[in-house]
């Protein structure tokens, strides 16, 4: 009893907040066995520390570890093209709510510590200043809490600076960060890439069992 009404109260704020429940479906209904039979084509490129995209040349970000539901938002994102990544859409494009929710699950169980970047501390240090104001999502350090919002603290420093490079083009269409970004210099985001890569925190390359 106890139990049923404090999950109804959960729901009940959840709505009232106006967020979406998709946290709460991917935490109680998500099949992290399922997730991993889905994500056997993940793993070919996410499963291995350094992996390169291939234009523009970035490292294909680590994903073990990050908040289930932000990688469900993020799948949902390349499905319905907003974000322009051709690979992602066509990963995407044939997977249920279910089966994002399952592959988040997968993803976000996974333990292990991202090894910090090595990065221009200078450049490093103006980033932490520039970066306050990501905080409130982020976590000061970028490994945040808040599922909604991924983890940053460790990333790959080449990939953070094109996520943001992105959102700034609109080839990442995000009014959030769209609007964070938009005014930001090269500089400013290469500092502040520099300043979460540098961090350390939850996320991993896991090792696929295609490499095994």
């Amino acid at each position: 009893m106890l139990k049923s009404i404090r999950n109804t109260v959960i729901t009940g704020a959840a709505l009232l907040a106006g967020f979406s429940l998709t946290g709460v479906q991917v935490a109680v209904a998500a099949d992290a066995t399922n997730g991993e039979q889905l994500s056997q084509t993940c793993l070919g490129c996410h499963g291995a520390p350094g992996l390169r995209n291939p234009g523009p040349v970035y490292e294909i970000p680590m994903i073990g570890g990050q908040h289930a539901e932000y990688i469900v938002s993020a799948l949902k994102a390349y499905k319905d093209k907003t974000r322009s990544h051709k690979t992602m859409q066509a990963q995407a494009s044939n997977l249920s709510d279910s089966d994002m929710a399952d592959i988040g699950a997968f993803f976000a169980q996974m333990k292990g510590n991202s090894r910090p970047s090595l990065v221009n501390k200078a450049e490093a240090k103006a980033g932490e200043k520039l970066s306050a104001s990501c905080a409130a999502c982020h976590g000061k350090t970028g490994d945040g809490e808040q599922s909604s919002f991924p983890k940053l603290a460790g990333q790959y420093e080449s990939y953070l600076v094109q996520a943001l490079k992105d959102y700034r083009s609109g080839e990442r269409n995000n009014l959030i960060m769209s609007g964070q970004a938009t005014n930001l210099t090269i500089g400013q985001i290469e500092a502040m890439s520099a300043y979460f890569a540098s961090q350390e925190g939850g996320l991993s390359a896991p090792e696929s069992k295609i490499f095994k």
